[in-house]
């Protein structure tokens, strides 16, 4: 066979489909709880069969022939959450999980032969707001510092980063790709200051914000603890001082007994 026909051969495999047409992979991200629409991007013809697959394993979860639509609703994790469009064959998850996280593959079967897409869907949790507290542990009731130190934090988090900013000037940031943890991040400010502060936590696809920090409120607490502990002061003392007036009337009375007793005993003599 010459190199001609082994050429044209090749390029008849080619359109027949019997090597794969595989597009490459599209990302698609999501959060947890939205619905999510891969499309085709055709028009479903009455002779096209339209094949969604899942996962490692390519299991079918839902085709549509010959305008008839098959999801398969008990067999996979899915359950009802899948809808196909019996138009253009466009898969649609509804109320996404993180374990539908992974691949999906779509194959369009015709006389033309078979074409291949792929969507790697990455789903991402939910945000918490920020939650701003004072560092309670840079407290002390002799403390005269004009500092304050505050703390951002995020509980039971993953892939997201936490910042500091001041206006919109980025002070302090910190990244994590760990499955649910929680996250801490501090920052030193001034007593009575007048600055804008704000705490972003943000994933790759949305963002929680704690704006309109109040420096004066959050960094009132020290100084509260100072003033307690003034005023428990003269109650400490007072204390002391009747446990020491309790004493000295206790060594009074014995020594008081005990001069009774010599002046009984000497009269009891004096009779002999």
């Amino acid at each position: 066979m010459t190199d001609k026909a082994v050429f044209l051969c090749f390029c008849l495999l080619l359109k027949k489909g019997v090597i794969g047409d595989t597009d490459e992979v599209k990302s698609v991200s999501v959060t947890e709880g939205d619905s999510v629409s891969l499309n085709t991007d055709v028009k479903v013809q009455r002779e096209e069969q339209i094949l969604w697959m899942f996962g490692p394993q390519n299991t079918r979860i839902a085709d549509i022939h010959r305008q008839n639509i098959y999801i398969d609703a008990t067999n996979t994790i899915f359950g009802d959450r899948l809808q196909m469009d019996n138009q253009t064959g466009s898969l649609t998850v509804r109320n996404i999980r993180c374990e539908h996280t992974g691949l999906y593959k779509l194959q369009i079967i015709s006389s033309r032969g078979t074409e291949e897409k792929l969507f790697n869907i990455s789903i991402y949790a939910r945000l918490p707001a920020p939650v701003i507290t004072r560092d309670s542990s840079q407290c002390s009731s002799g403390s005269s510092t004009s500092n304050c130190s505050l703390l951002c934090s995020v509980v039971n988090v993953s892939a997201v980063t936490l910042s500091w900013y001041k206006g919109n000037s980025l002070l302090s940031s910190i990244s994590v790709s760990d499955l649910s943890i929680s996250l801490s991040l501090p920052l030193e400010v001034e007593y009575q200051e007048n600055n804008i502060y704000s705490c972003v936590i943000n994933n790759p696809i949305t963002n929680q914000t704690q704006h309109n920090i109040n420096i004066t409120q959050l960094c009132q607490p020290c100084a509260g603890l100072d003033n307690r502990s003034k005023h428990m002061m003269p109650k400490a003392l007072i204390a002391i001082i009747t446990i020491i007036a309790v004493l000295l009337a206790c060594i009074a009375a014995v020594v008081g007994l005990r001069k009774k007793k010599v002046y009984e005993s000497g009269r009891r003599g004096d009779l002999c």
